[in-house]
């Protein structure tokens, strides 16, 4: 199995390939954050093709952007942070009763996935209480955000070679 830097170890080979992946292809920070290159669009046409050029040139940058805020979101939320801890320690609990001895109930053994489904209903409570809510829409709605004045404001063209003129010629008939 693939180790990451933080000990998390990913058993599915796709999700092994696409973690992969993604850490190959995060854009240098230094380009990213290149201020230089930040300058309005000239028309909405080229304001479209630029977020389309952003987003898949920068997508791992962008990942990582949102992985950010999850993190800033979870530290800055003790209560959520528990509530995460006690729903993850639950699971692990589950694991070691089912290493030891497979777990049955009215006679029928109980899967891990069926397991995990209860530790995840009865988390769910804990979860609202916590504010889990506010915070996913708070990481959605930043994320989108960063995303999308970065997207509309970093000229990549001047990175890629575009084909595009650099300036549009205004004519007027006389």
């Amino acid at each position: 199995m693939m180790q990451l830097p933080m000990q998390l170890q990913l058993a599915s080979p796709s999700a092994r390939e696409w973690v992969t992946r993604q850490r190959e292809n995060v854009r240098p920070w230094t380009v990213f954050f290149s201020t230089q290159k930040y300058k309005l669009p000239l028309n909405a046409q080229r304001w479209s093709k630029r977020m389309i050029k952003n987003i898949e040139y920068f997508q791992s940058n962008y990942m990582f952007v949102f992985i950010v805020l999850i993190l800033y979101c979870l530290i800055t939320s003790p209560l959520l942070l528990l509530a995460i801890a006690a729903s993850l320690g639950a699971c692990y609990i589950l694991a070691l009763k089912n290493a030891e001895k497979k777990i049955v109930v009215g006679g029928h053994e109980v899967s891990m996935a069926h397991q995990y489904a209860v530790v995840g209903v009865l988390s769910l409570p804990v979860f609202y209480i916590a504010g889990a809510g506010a915070a996913l829409f708070w990481v959605l709605g930043a994320s989108l955000f960063i995303i999308a004045i970065h997207a509309s404001l970093y000229n990549v063209e001047s990175l890629l070679g575009s084909d595009e003129e650099p300036f549009d010629l205004q004519m007027e008939q006389v």
